[in-house]
């Protein structure tokens, strides 16, 4: 009995303030919980009033002719001020939120005063919305820019595109200066882990390309040579091409698309998870500790990848030579022998330090720089491998150009 009648207290209790009006917009004191959401447009002078009222939640009906009616009266002639206030408003949540925001956001563009006459509650909840700034690249729509728009945009943006190239180059300069004087960050485990990724872990990719390069390369000679009977010089042709450029330029090939993506894709993360910031916050140079280790490792370890592709390319040749050109195994290795120089060896071990420094400097660069949202990560991964191999090419010509001028 004393249970039931503790029921029946509630019960009267809940029935008494249901009568009691509380203040529009308070969603746990709703006038009309159960009325339909409702808008109203009333103009007066330069003022369009939108006036909301009844129950706003994301499983109600919306008044959806009346919503679109309000955004298209907003380019009305005369108008300077919209008045957003709330009357009878019920139950709310997030819906009229997005609706305020939008319509907000909308008279801005039309070049109106927006003023926002509504619950303390909802004000604060819009205060935070418009506080946070939308971050770079969580955009799902964004206005097509024509061709010459695009190219104009991009030739804008060279300057300070090119300067802030420039400021990471002299980053990479002042840690280098701090390795060498022994107070650099760079931690040692983290360099022989780049190590290990650069060499061990791209091992079996860079010997499987190049032997099928080389049996390519072999094909493609021997197609001109043997109605000449000159396939003997496929080995010279084989050696030289590999040994002097193409062995090196598959490996970089390979490692920009497997490691200098990884190292964007890497630091790129560490950027949106503000890793990056906390290393900064504790004293910590993130170049010294990202960027050097990454960057030593693959300038030391793409030549000798290198060494490991020229002879995987040899050997394609061979394979071709010996089973398809029906030369012996002993003509073969001697025509490699007479038509092969060193310097060849050398200006390839060039290229391959050329090509290490490129694709580790895009990858962190390009990681480093990344804006911090997924599809930040995804760009700046895309672009880091873009540029990489967009570098090698240049390398690859000024290298070539600098070899042929001086007769090497």
């Amino acid at each position: 009995m004393p249970r039931a009648g503790l029921m029946s207290a509630n019960e009267t209790d809940r029935k008494d303030t249901s009568r009691i009006p509380s203040p529009a917009g308070d969603g746990a004191h709703a006038l009309q919980p159960d009325s339909m959401a409702s808008l109203a447009l009333v103009r007066e002078g330069d003022t369009l009033r939108v006036t909301l009222s009844g129950s706003w939640s994301l499983e109600g009906v919306q008044p959806a002719k009346s919503m679109q009616k309000a955004f298209s009266r907003l380019g009305e002639e005369g108008l300077a001020c919209v008045e957003i206030c709330a009357q009878d408003l019920g139950e709310w949540d997030s819906s009229l939120l997005a609706f305020v925001v939008d319509m907000r956001r909308a008279a801005g563009a039309h070049g109106l005063a927006c003023e926002l006459l509504l619950p303390e509650s909802m004000q604060d909840l819009l205060r935070l919305a418009f506080a946070v700034k939308s971050r770079e690249g969580s955009e799902k729509e964004k206005r097509k820019l024509g061709f010459l728009e695009g190219l104009g945009a991009k030739a804008l943006e060279f300057p300070a595109r090119f300067s802030d190239v420039l400021e990471f180059v002299g980053d990479i300069a002042l840690s280098l200066g701090r390795l060498f004087r022994g107070k650099s960050a760079m931690r040692s485990k983290d360099f022989f882990a780049a190590m290990y990724e650069c060499s061990v872990g791209s091992l079996a990719i860079v010997a499987i390309t190049n032997l099928l390069f080389g049996l390519i390369l072999a094909f493609v000679g021997s197609v001109q040579l043997v109605s000449f009977g000159a396939q003997i010089y496929v080995a010279g042709l084989v050696g030289i091409g590999m040994l002097r450029v193409l062995g090196a330029v598959m490996v970089g090939v390979v490692m920009s698309g497997r490691v200098g993506a990884a190292y964007a894709a890497l630091i790129g993360t560490m950027q949106v998870n503000e890793e990056v910031d906390a290393l900064e916050t504790m004293g910590i140079s993130p170049v010294d500790f990202l960027v050097l280790p990454r960057l030593l490792a693959l300038t030391i370890m793409i030549p000798l990848l290198t060494v490991v592709a020229d002879l995987m390319g040899m050997v394609g040749g061979f394979l071709v030579g010996v089973g398809i050109l029906d030369l012996s195994p002993a003509q073969y290795i001697q025509s490699t022998i007479n038509m092969v120089n060193f310097k060849h060896g050398v200006v390839g071990l060039a290229y391959a330090v050329s090509f290490g420094v490129v694709i580790a400097f895009f990858g962190c660069y390009h990681g480093m720089r990344c804006s911090r949202s997924a599809q930040g990560v995804g760009r700046a991964t895309t672009t880091a491998v873009v540029h990489s191999l967009v570098g090698i090419i240049v390398s690859t010509a000024i290298i070539t150009i600098i070899c042929n001028v001086l007769k090497i």
